[in-house]
C-alpha cells in the first residue's frame, strides 16, 4: 500500500492513470534507501510486464526509442516498489515528461537522504502530483 496523497493534475503534464497507478512503496526506510547501490538489488520489472502495461495504458504501436519509459510513480531510490501499482509508461515529450521527474526523483533522494525532507512527504509530494513537486524542489531550488 502506497503513501496517502490527494492525486492532482497540472493540465498539460502527463501523469499515470491515478486508479491504475496510485503509487506504492517497499516497506524501507532511508537506513536502506541511502546506501549506494540500493536500487539495484530491488529493481525488477520483466519485458512482459512493461508490454502488458504499455497494452493496459492503450499503447499499443511500435514505439521509438526514448520516446516512453516503464516508470516508478514513486522511484525505487524512493522506496517505491515493482508493483503495477506503481508502474505506468511516461513519456517524454512533450516536456516536462520522463527526463525532468528524473530530474525530480534525484533532487527528492538528495534531500531526503541528507535529513531535510522526510521520506514519506517526499513519497506524497511525487505520488500526488510530481509537477507540482518539481516546480518546487527542482525550478524552485535554482
Amino acid at each position: 500500500m502506497g503513501p496517502t496523497a490527494t492525486p492532482t493534475r497540472t493540465p498539460g503534464i502527463a501523469y499515470p492513470d491515478p486508479l491504475r497507478t496510485p503509487g506504492d512503496v517497499f516497506p524501507v526506510g532511508t537506513n536502506e534507501i541511502c546506501v549506494s547501490g540500493y536500487t539495484k538489488t530491488v529493481r525488477d520489472v520483466s519485458s512482459a510486464t512493461k508490454n502488458r502495461l504499455y497494452a493496459e495504458y492503450g499503447i499499443t504501436r511500435p514505439r521509438l526509442p526514448n520516446e516512453f519509459e516503464i516508470d516508478h510513480l514513486i522511484p525505487l531510490a524512493l522506496g517505491g516498489s515493482n508493483s503495477d501499482r506503481n508502474l505506468w509508461p511516461e513519456p517524454a515529450a512533450p516536456a516536462p515528461g520522463f527526463h525532468q521527474k528524473d530530474e525530480l526523483e534525484n533532487r527528492l533522494y538528495a534531500l531526503v537522504c541528507a535529513g531535510s525532507v522526510a521520506l514519506v512527504d517526499a513519497q506524497r509530494a511525487i505520488a500526488g502530483d510530481w509537477y507540482a513537486a518539481y516546480v518546487r524542489y527542482v525550478l524552485g531550488a535554482k
